[in-house]
């Protein structure tokens, strides 16, 4: 990629950051709305996900430093309730929650594994949580069954969304490979303990 092309690599992932910030898109999505907001083609130099991340810390450090730790630890500590409560299907944490780039915005993402698809979903029911039924694309790019519970986070003061991506219980040694930038993609509830333990004297949001 020349020096030009590369600048605009960099600008795309700038902006898309914004959104992923500010507003909690997804990079796929974030990134859609920064190639239409800057009038671009499907031929531009689009930004992989090492250049967005390297771009949302970035945007993050510069923008969001003093509120950001408190609400990263905010929605791990309401993951990590969900996890304890799911815990019969192995739960993992993953996206920003897990890799430490959420905001009051982002949304929480477990995976479930399970041996049967509807087993979650018969838990969810006995315990009287509401859910809204839908399909995502899984780690390995097919469609996977996501449960999307909508729930109080009190450290916030707001309401936030928990998926739950059920997967086949046979999925979970696959899931925990490490990822194109060498980083274990997804963490169970000890790793997330261990986090929020690390992260603890970061202070707590208003």
């Amino acid at each position: 990629m020349d020096v030009f092309r590369a600048d605009q690599t960099d600008e795309i992932a700038a902006v898309a950051a914004r959104f992923v910030v500010e507003e909690g898109l997804e990079y796929a999505a974030a990134k859609r709305r920064a190639g239409k907001q800057m009038g671009l083609s499907t031929r531009a130099p689009w930004p992989d996900n090492a250049a967005m991340d390297a771009a949302v810390r970035e945007y993050i450090h510069l923008f969001c430093a003093d509120t950001q730790p408190a609400e990263l630890q905010a929605l791990r500590e309401l993951a990590l309730v969900w996890m304890e409560r799911l815990a019969v299907f192995r739960p993992h944490v993953g996206g920003a929650v897990w890799h430490g780039t959420a905001t009051r915005h982002s949304d929480i993402y477990i995976q479930l594994y399970c041996d049967d698809a509807k087993s979650a979903e018969w838990t969810l029911l006995d315990h009287g949580v509401e859910y809204h039924p839908g399909s995502v694309n899984g780690w390995k790019g097919e469609p996977v069954d996501a449960l999307t519970v909508r729930c109080r986070c009190e450290a916030l003061g707001q309401w936030a969304l928990v998926h739950l991506l059920v997967q086949d219980r046979d999925d979970v040694r696959g899931a925990l490979k490490p990822d194109a930038q060498g980083r274990r993609p997804r963490g169970d509830a000890n790793g997330l303990r261990a986090l929020l333990s690390a992260t603890a004297g970061q202070g707590h949001a208003a």
